[in-house]
């Protein structure tokens, strides 16, 4: 069963939780076992499964990233987003989470962020639920 919703990111560089938009569909999908896909079509964000507990962490993922692909660096392309389409494929665009009795089966404080590097902009999440 495929679901798409939109993300509204607040600023150049973000990690926005979607854990609870995906738990919305996988409730609205009434599968109870199964594998959850989640893809984001864009080349300047990604999607991650990281703690959602401590914030700290976010903020480290994202100053780390600067440090190791600054926005100040020399790059070919001339759009002038080049550190963001590096970032998003460092990421990657897409993760895979299991369901069990209809709940995201994660890790104790794992939760699924949407990874933005060249917002604020509004972002499509698109999700596939497949039952068991």
């Amino acid at each position: 069963m495929f679901f798409e919703f939109t993300v509204s990111t607040p600023s150049k560089t973000a990690l926005v939780d979607i854990t609870e938009k995906i738990e919305e569909c996988i409730k609205k999908s009434n599968i109870k076992e199964g594998r959850c896909f989640i893809f984001i079509p864009h080349t300047t964000a990604g999607i991650i499964i990281n703690e959602n507990y401590d914030p700290s962490v976010v903020k480290d993922i994202i100053n780390t990233l600067e440090k190791l692909i600054p926005w100040s660096a020399s790059y070919s392309h001339t759009e002038g987003n080049a550190p963001a389409h590096i970032k998003s494929t460092i990421l990657g665009n897409q993760v895979v989470a299991f369901i069990q009795n209809g709940r995201l089966k994660l890790g104790t404080w794992q939760g699924i962020f949407l990874a933005e590097f060249d917002g604020p902009r509004v972002r499509k999440v698109w999700v596939d639920i497949i039952g068991n």
